[in-house]
């Protein structure tokens, strides 16, 4: 039997909210977040639905915050598909931005499709899982940051390139992975820049947690309580509010820092869980 997750209220909606803003786009894993915080709290699980639908404030906040550089890749695409200008530095990042999409859409929609009920009771989403996936990633990140010759930028993005952090992006789907995460730490393999690799993280970001946000909205709204879609908006909003500062205190901050306080965060994050889950399983 599969549990269905309880009405979500207003303060609940709140703090899911901030907590997804602030995950979203730090390279520690919004999904995991969602799902721990509310245990920690001693709150049901929010499920599948409602954590994806309030994405749609981290979409809303990156489309805003990129607006400029979405309008540029839109008419670099134009002059493509017109005069055949495949090779523009706008319409390059268009098309791997395409291509870094269909890995997790496709892998999206094989879950949606074959196993959504029991993805959504999976002992992936068991706070051991996420505890051990944080500190796996988190140790990728150590290896790409030692490792990674940081030479690209954006403006030389390729198919290729969209297609390697595009496959790094499906691994998302598991709990703890950390969307930006894994893209981040695959670009830095790859020799990205830190700012360059979380600048195309986000744009990348953008056609999946939109895709992801949009097709569980409905579901989202039917768990709705006496106050309606309101707690829901409330969520959203409170998301699109601190994924807008967060996305901007994250490429100031990598342009002249690394990411190893991410590494050490993941690793105290699930090591702290792994025994706040053995001192309540033995009590």
């Amino acid at each position: 039997m599969i549990d269905t997750p309880a009405p979500l209220g207003l303060v609940e909606a709140l703090v899911l909210g901030i907590v997804q803003g602030l995950t979203e786009f730090l390279p520690i894993s919004s999904t995991a977040h969602l799902r721990v915080v509310p245990a920690l709290l001693g709150w049901d699980d929010p499920g599948v639905s409602v954590t994806a639908a309030i994405q749609l404030g981290s979409v809303a906040a990156v489309v805003a915050y990129f607006r400029q550089d979405l309008t540029q890749v839109l008419r670099g695409i134009s002059r493509a598909v017109r005069y055949g200008q495949w090779r523009e530095p706008e319409a390059r990042l268009g098309v791997a931005m395409v291509i870094g999409t269909l890995p997790i859409l496709v892998l999206g929609l094989g879950i949606k499709v074959f196993w959504h009920a029991g993805y959504a009771s999976s002992p992936l989403r068991s706070v051991p899982s996420i505890a051990i996936v944080s500190i796996v990633m988190a140790l990728f990140l150590a290896l790409a940051e030692r490792m990674g010759p940081r030479l690209k930028q954006l403006e030389g993005v390729t198919g290729r390139d969209g297609f390697v952090v595009g496959l790094a992006q499906a691994l998302a789907v598991i709990p703890g992975v950390s969307r930006s995460g894994s893209t981040l730490t695959a670009s830095l393999f790859d020799g990205w820049k830190r700012a360059d690799a979380a600048r195309f993280s986000f744009l990348l970001g953008i056609p999946a947690i939109s895709i992801a946000g949009l097709v569980e909205l409905k579901s989202a709204l039917s768990l709705g309580s006496g106050a309606g879609p309101l707690p829901l908006v409330v969520g959203i909003l409170s998301a699109a509010v601190v994924s807008w500062l967060a996305i901007d205190w994250l490429l100031r901050f990598l342009q002249r820092n690394s990411t190893w306080i991410f590494v050490g965060y993941r690793l105290v994050f699930g090591a702290g869980l792994l025994v706040w889950w053995a001192v309540k399983s033995a009590n």
